[in-house]
């Protein structure tokens, strides 16, 4: 605990920054779009939001939110890279359901879904109706 009160980690402060960034207001937005060019700082505000879907997923899975498990369909390149890991274009098909969900979120190089691996999704708060990719841990 500091002088005046509890500090934010580290990690925590840069989260806070890139946040502020990616909202498109303030001295570091502005700089940074001015830097890098609408194209490159749309695709910076991609990754930031990415990223955060990620936390808050972790999250939800961590209070026991529930979880739906969904076949994969397909599976395309975006050719973007978040931390290294790749941005995937997923077409889903929960199971149970002849519906099908088109989602674009990160996964892990080392455990990229392909086309018939089930998945768990969890529904997303920020959009009802919507879900966010929670993992290739579904049993078969």
């Amino acid at each position: 605990m500091g002088i005046f009160g509890k500090r934010k980690s580290r990690e925590e402060r840069a989260v806070e920054l890139a946040n502020k960034m990616a909202s498109g207001k303030g001295f570091h937005s502005r700089m940074t779009r001015a830097f890098l060019g609408k194209e490159d700082f749309g695709r910076v505000q991609q990754s930031i939001g990415a990223y955060n879907s990620g936390l808050v997923v972790r999250q939800l899975l961590a209070a026991g939110a529930p979880t739906t498990p969904a076949v994969v369909v397909s599976i395309s390149d975006t050719g973007k890279l978040v931390n290294f890991d790749p941005v995937v274009d997923l077409v889903l098909e929960p199971v149970g359901t002849e519906d099908r969900i088109t989602l674009q979120t990160i996964v892990s190089k080392l455990r990229i879904p392909r086309a018939g691996d089930r998945i768990l999704l969890v529904a997303d708060p920020a959009r009802p109706g919507g879900y966010l990719y929670a993992g290739g841990d579904a049993a078969p």
